[in-house]
């Protein structure tokens, strides 16, 4: 479909008699962050250096909304009242109101939440600054060093790359305040200390390189080398870590290039965590007032009403945090029955149902999924679909008709047991060359998991089925067009803005995508691994073919489906009895795709904020990079200068535990396999139908929507009713109803209700919120945690933590000793 641009462009001006249509006229009532604000227009023509034209017929203006339609009518995104208003223009065949929607469509987002956060024209900044790269750096060196430490502690410590937006301002600032402006040359360019102001596209970049190095946490491959180092006590040395890093890291950032056409240039690709990360940009450089007349009376700056949300953040999670715990987790029913089984495996949050979700913990509400108020209410309301489906209705079911031999285990915790109701001992089945022991194995016991456990291996089957369906239903069509489509083809306002910058070419990505998996093979063939080759190109495959249909649904709803239960399932059957196998072919087919995904996140921030796409590049993988070198350097360091580390006893809680969860991970799935656990006759064998269900729904949900074009039907999502709490375990319900329940209030009824409000301040509590609860934590972690304090001691602290709930022994039967559960034979 050619762009607006290219065709019949859009509208600078409107007349006085205008028709408007409801909610795209509103695009000029609405005050967000990224409005403009200031009485000034900006013609998005001159910001983004092309010259564009209104359509001269209603013929040509009717064409044009009647291809809107077509391509945006399963959008979910879309206000239900803008796609009314395109076909009662295209019906009425209103050249004044037809013109008025394509002028809306032309000169900003058709999206509110977008509208709300990203600016619809576009600055001359520079931001490939000397001052960007040395912040930029520092924030990256810094950061990867402390989270490949934590990583290893427990709890563990996450320093999120929000920390870092907000450190990068006052460090830029002062660079702007103390440096000279003396401009100096090297190797022919020019260049000064000090280019001016701080501005908001150097911020963007180093925030950038703070995502893509240590915004997660440590590096993936870590894990795999922590399991290998501490627990199978092989050492590769420095030259195998520091290969597989660097390719796990990178061969991601190979596919995130090639996939701009689908995931970062279309409009619809909202990737809506960018929009915390817009509103914080645009609260901290942008001082400028609100009107109340479009907030519903609200006055208060953006950059004070997000210093008081972080403030109040910092200040209130003490309490659930330290001074009164049992607030995180308020399963008062829990408190008052605090060794009743049943009372705690329906009620408790922490390894119960929670069927009163009560918390006042941020933690707990964004703990595993993030902020409730940056997912759009459709997304939320499938994951709640799917949690009361089957985390209340058939995991009560299934665990109290003794299915699965539940009633000798707990009803969700995230372990394994053998048929004492112990944790499985995976040493009692290792050879002293870390394969399997048939014969001990058969001596020993089969693996039993908790109800939601094994539920949630289920609902991966079917998750992974269903998004595969789901988009070639829903998305089919769209993905050949763009796929045939050149770039300025369906362009937005912010991707017309972009292409007055040079492109980063396909060619760059395609060579770092091919020279990571030299790098690779390499790693793969000069060290004794066990994966083979084809397994390697089959981990690559998957990650290649996963990545769009997954990746569409965390740019419209900012919930990522996972591959890790996959990837553990394949290599399984496939390459039984190869643990370090099993956990390279993991972390190549499903962090390859993670990365992928966090790249794209990362380029689609840089679009919104017009950043040009080769800084971006260049910023990218040079952070990656040296991030690699860093952990590695941290890694070795940490191995051979903690005593006892990665034990349980080690004095300072550095045990590991990531590494150990990813140890047990790759004696279950590479020794045990799956084709002890789920093939025909074995316990969990039912769950293998998931994958027929995942397959069906969506195509049952196709037919509907199109027989009933105008229900609600139209918003379901097979892949998010399996997959939205794919968390769970070690999440818990109570995460995701308190999650869903802020969600409803914020996307739902004041987005609905306040407007206004919401486009001005939504994205800036998200972002106030979760700024002050890392800070806080940071600050509990390092003062008191790291200095072996204790919490005040009384009943708020200690009563709650003696519940069956939190010490996980809710279990309706034990076996005697000698005696087990379970099948006789295995």
């Amino acid at each position: 479909m050619a762009s607006f641009a290219k065709r019949f462009g859009f509208a600078r001006t409107k007349t006085a008699n205008t028709t408007e249509v409801p909610a795209l006229a509103a695009q000029s009532r609405d005050s967000g962050s990224g409005s403009n604000e200031d009485g000034i227009e900006k013609d998005p023509a001159i910001s983004s250096g092309v010259e564009l034209k209104t359509p001269e017929t209603e013929l040509e203006a009717n064409a044009q909304l009647k291809a809107l339609k077509k391509k945006h009518r399963w959008d979910p995104n879309l206000p239900a009242e803008t796609l009314a208003g395109l076909d009662d223009a295209t019906r009425s065949h209103d050249i004044k109101q037809e013109l008025n929607l394509v002028d809306a469509f032309s000169e900003n987002s058709p999206y509110p939440q977008v509208r709300a956060a990203v600016r619809n024209y576009d600055e001359d900044l520079p931001c490939n600054t000397i001052r960007m790269w040395v912040i930029g750096m520092l924030l990256t060196t810094v950061g990867s060093a402390l989270n490949m430490l934590f990583s290893m502690r427990a709890p563990q410590l996450i320093i999120s790359s929000l920390v870092a937006q907000l450190v990068a301002y006052p460090i830029g600032y002062a660079w702007q305040v103390v440096m000279p402006s003396r401009k100096f040359r090297l190797f022919g360019k020019s260049f000064s200390l000090n280019p001016g102001p701080f501005n908001i596209k150097e911020h963007t970049v180093i925030v950038v390189m703070a995502n893509c190095t240590f915004g997660g946490g440590a590096a993936y491959a870590t894990d795999v080398l922590i399991a290998q180092r501490a627990f199978y006590k092989q050492n590769f040395g420095w030259g195998f870590e520091l290969l597989v890093t660097i390719s796990t890291q990178c061969i991601g950032y190979g596919i995130a290039g090639l996939l701009r056409k689908y995931l970062v240039w279309p409009a619809a690709m909202i990737w809506p965590w960018d929009l915390v990360n817009t509103s914080l940009f645009y609260a901290l450089h942008d001082k400028s007032k609100t009107d109340p007349t479009k907030t519903h009376g609200w006055s208060i700056s953006r950059y004070r009403f997000f210093f008081y949300c972080f403030l109040g953040s910092f200040v209130w999670y003490w309490f659930p945090g330290w001074i009164a715990t049992f607030l995180s987790v308020f399963a008062f029913p829990t408190f008052i029955r605090p060794n009743s089984v049943i009372v705690n495996q329906l009620f408790g949050g922490w390894t119960g149902m929670s069927l009163i979700p009560i918390t006042f913990d941020w933690t707990q509400v964004t703990g595993y999924i993030q902020s409730p108020l940056v997912s759009p209410w459709h997304a939320i309301a499938n994951s709640l679909i799917g949690m009361i489906i089957f985390y209340w209705i058939t995991t009560i079911g299934l665990h109290y008709t003794n299915h699965w031999y539940g009633a000798y285990l707990p009803i969700s915790d995230s372990n394994s047991y053998d048929n004492t109701g112990m944790h499985y001992n995976v040493h009692k089945i290792l050879t002293p060359e870390f394969t399997l022991d048939i014969a001990a194995y058969k001596a020993y016991s089969p693996l039993f998991l908790s109800t939601t456990f094994g539920l949630c291996y289920g609902l991966s089957f079917a998750a992974i089925a269903a998004v595969i369906v789901h988009t070639a239903l829903f998305h089919g069509p769209e993905l050949y067009e763009r796929w045939k489509a050149a770039r300025t083809d369906d362009e937005d306002i912010h991707t017309r803005m972009m292409r007055k910058y040079k492109d980063a070419p396909n060619w760059w990505y395609l060579c770092i995508m091919i020279s990571m998996i030299a790098i690779s093979l390499a790693a793969i063939y000069a060290y004794d691994t066990h994966l083979s080759w084809w397994a390697f190109f089959v981990a690559i495959l998957i990650s290649l073919v996963w990545a769009v249909p997954i990746g569409m649904i965390q740019a419209t709803t900012n919930i990522q489906l996972g591959l890790n239960v996959f990837t553990e399932f394949l290599v399984g059957y496939a390459q039984p009895g190869r643990p370090l196998a099993m956990m390279l072919f993991k972390t190549y087919g499903y962090i390859t795709m993670t990365q992928a995904l966090a790249f794209v996140q990362d380029l689609k921030l840089g679009h919104y904020m017009k950043v040009p796409p080769r800084v971006m590049f260049s910023g990218q993988i040079i952070a990656t990079l040296w991030s690699c070198f860093v952990q590695v350097a941290v890694f070795e360091w940490a191995l051979g200068s903690i005593p006892d580390v990665c034990t349980q006893t080690q004095s300072n809680h550095y045990s590991c535990p990531n590494g150990r969860v990813f140890f047990n991970a790759s004696v279950i799935w590479g020794l045990i396999g799956p084709q002890r656990i789920f093939s025909p006759g074995n316990i969990y064998s039912g769950l293998l139908w998931f994958w027929l269900v995942g397959a069906l729904l969506p195509v049952v949900i196709y037919v509907a929507a199109r027989m009933f074009p105008k229900s609600n039907i139209r918003y379901l999502s097979a892949p998010l009713i399996f997959g939205g709490t794919g968390y769970i375990p070690p999440a818990t319900p109570l995460n995701y109803l308190s999650w869903g329940i802020i969600g409803f209030v914020f996307n739902k009824y004041i987005m609905n209700k306040y407007r206004g409000w919401w486009m001005r301040f939504n994205y800036l509590t998200s972002a106030g919120l979760d700024v002050g609860l890392a800070i806080s934590t940071i600050v509990i972690f390092l003062c008191l945690d790291l200095t072996n304090q204790s919490p005040p001691n009384w009943w708020g602290n200690t009563a709650p933590a003696n519940t069956m709930d939190f010490l996980d022994t809710a279990i309706q039967k034990t076996v005697a000793p000698g005696e087990f559960f379970g099948p006789r034979t295995w």
